[in-house]
């Protein structure tokens, strides 16, 4: 492995490192955790802080069983150190982030040459998906950054080693993806054409004959971190005894991971040949480089090279495994970006200054400036027909003008950049306008969307709707609900029927009515609610909320909610399926 830098590569992969610190950080601590998933793991991190209880999360009086807990941790432990959650919930995924870029440019600086790895870097973090995904506080930037350190490290031992305790840590790595996301042991597929490549004899591969006492501890460091958390989850939760912490047990170690392989969480079944367009739209502007890299793919399979083998093979690999599955979501393929983007590195690096590629990075930038300036102005003079209503729905202040500017800007950002660049450095040209767009994004869409997105608004609502000292219930509530409450209150199951919170609901209510309040989703508590004694507490994420006293409750009434709507199911409800 190549293995020389200077004290330029050093620098410009600091500076890289600071672009990419400016793009992902853009607006941390200005926001509270969005949906779809940013409240539920936001919540969950702050109950295990509030209780002290971090081995079994919670999601309101019930336990959360629907993800394995790492990335909660870490924004627990985020919070212990900054001691502020609007930043803390967002800080694993600022970190991961990166960090994945550094792991890039080192394995492209020792698989080809520094300047391969800053590229492969740069492409990373100019990919749509990348710098979209990584700006939120969800589980897949986490899980990208170890299954991109588990590949690092058993690279450096495939192809450079035999370095067996690089071995063992990429197993350890993916042994801490599996309790991060299930899936997180994919990283381990990349043994499979290393395999390949050994028995059909290829060059450049570690040689570790007689050494399958060191291969079986792989085993070891793998199970190692999944141990740390899987024994003491059980020892405990046999302790505890009860229902509720066997369903946890059965739920997170049976049911989950292979629900959402089926498909059979959050709706997303798609066809075989899902994940196609995803390379190509969700991977630009590097999926411009496919074409040019064929033949320099083929010349390595002819030449045995096994850098490619290894690349190529794990991502088609990851690829046929995702697409085998029920359930597709485009971010399940992020994870084969940084290896991706590694075998597009050389291909890169030859052809950066091709006419083609500056043209067409140069029409891209263009046509996105033109179309955002478009639209922008469009809603700004009246003329965009569903804007208006996109603005009612989201409940945007000012009827959403702020949000028509902020695409004027981002439009004139990008439009600016391929007018004063030009053709010939129509890669910068995109560059310059990414940049731009991703700051504006997250500097201008806190201000104006956080009440709506994060419920804040409805919350405070809430608050100054029943007073000071009045107790308030949830009834049909999301986790945002719960975070953004200014009190404690109290609720009755998360996943259980919305009727029979309500009922739950209403009994605890009588027991104080003059000074307890029921804070609930509008669909979820018509028609036992007398329409005349609702307080309207305001509307997020499109959905509206009510409050009500005793008062207002039809005697012997229970909800009659649409089927499938009975209540929020499973990580996502319908209305949050991307």
């Amino acid at each position: 492995m190549n293995t020389a830098t200077t004290a330029a590569d050093r620098r410009a992969i600091g500076w890289l490192l600071l672009a990419a610190l400016l793009v992902l950080g853009a607006g941390m601590g200005l926001r509270d955790p969005w949906p779809s998933d940013e409240p539920r793991f936001a919540l969950v991190a702050k109950q295990m802080v509030e209780s002290g209880d971090w081995l079994f999360p919670h999601r309101g009086s019930e336990l959360y069983s629907d993800k394995p807990p790492m990335l909660m941790w870490l924004q627990a432990l985020s919070y212990t150190v900054v001691g502020h959650w609007r930043i803390a919930f967002l800080l694993p995924s600022l970190l991961a982030g990166l960090g994945t870029l550094w792991l890039v440019w080192d394995m492209g600086r020792r698989l080809f040459s520094p300047r391969a790895g800053l590229l492969a870097a740069i492409a990373v973090l100019s990919a749509l998906m990348f710098s979209f995904q990584f700006k939120r506080a969800q589980i897949d930037p986490l899980i990208t950054f170890l299954i991109t350190g588990a590949n690092w490290a058993l690279l450096r031992h495939l192809l450079g080693g035999p370095h067996w305790r690089y071995y063992w840590l990429g197993c350890f790595a993916a042994g801490l993806g599996v309790i991060t996301k299930g899936v997180g042991v994919i990283a381990l597929l990349l043994l499979l054409p290393y395999l390949f490549a050994r028995w059909r004899g290829w060059p450049g591969l570690a040689q570790t004959a007689g050494d399958g006492g060191r291969w079986a501890l792989g085993l070891v460091a793998l199970l190692l971190p999944i141990a740390s958390w899987l024994v003491p989850m059980l020892l405990v939760a046999h302790a505890r005894g009860g229902t509720e912490y066997q369903a946890y047990v059965d739920d997170i170690l049976l049911r989950q991971t292979a629900r959402r392989y089926a498909g059979s969480v959050g709706g997303h079944l798609k066809p075989w040949w899902y994940f196609l367009p995803v390379l190509v739209m969700h991977f630009f502007p590097m999926s411009l480089l496919y074409i040019a890299a064929a033949r320099r793919w083929l010349a390595g399979w002819r030449q045995r090279d096994a850098r490619y083998l290894l690349l190529l093979g794990w991502c088609l690999l990851v690829l046929l495994f995702f697409s085998m599955a029920g359930g597709k979501r485009e971010v399940y393929i992020m994870p084969m970006l940084p290896l991706l983007a590694l075998a597009l590195a050389p291909t890169l690096a030859e052809v950066l200054q091709a006419r083609w590629l500056r043209l067409a990075c140069w029409i891209a930038a263009l046509a996105v400036g033109l179309a955002l300036l478009a639209a922008g102005t469009a809603a700004l003079g009246g003329h965009w027909g569903r804007a208006a209503a996109l603005a009612a729905d989201r409940a945007l202040p000012d009827g959403g003008r702020s949000l028509w500017w902020m695409l004027v800007t981002m439009g004139a950002l990008f439009t600016l950049a391929a007018l004063a660049l030009r053709p010939r450095s129509g890669v910068m040209a995109w560059l310059v306008g990414s940049v731009g767009f991703w700051v504006v994004f997250g500097l201008w869409t806190p201000g104006m969307l956080n009440d709506a997105n994060s419920a804040a608004g409805v919350m405070r609502n809430a608050g100054r709707i029943a007073g000071s000292d009045a107790e308030i219930a949830l009834v049909a509530w999301k986790e945002q609900n719960l975070l953004m409450a200014d009190r404690p209150v109290r609720d009755f199951g998360f996943k259980k029927r919305w009727d029979r919170q309500f009922a739950e609901a209403v009994a605890w209510q009588a027991e104080a009515p003059q000074r307890r309040w029921i804070f609930a989703f509008a669909g979820g508590v018509t028609p036992c609610v007398d329409p005349a004694r609702l307080v309207e507490a305001g509307t997020a994420n499109n959905r509206r909320f009510v409050m009500f006293r005793a008062d207002a409750v039809v005697p012997g009434c229970r909800p009659v909610v649409p089927p499938g709507a009975e209540r929020w199911d499973g990580d996502m409800d319908p209305e949050e399926a991307e």
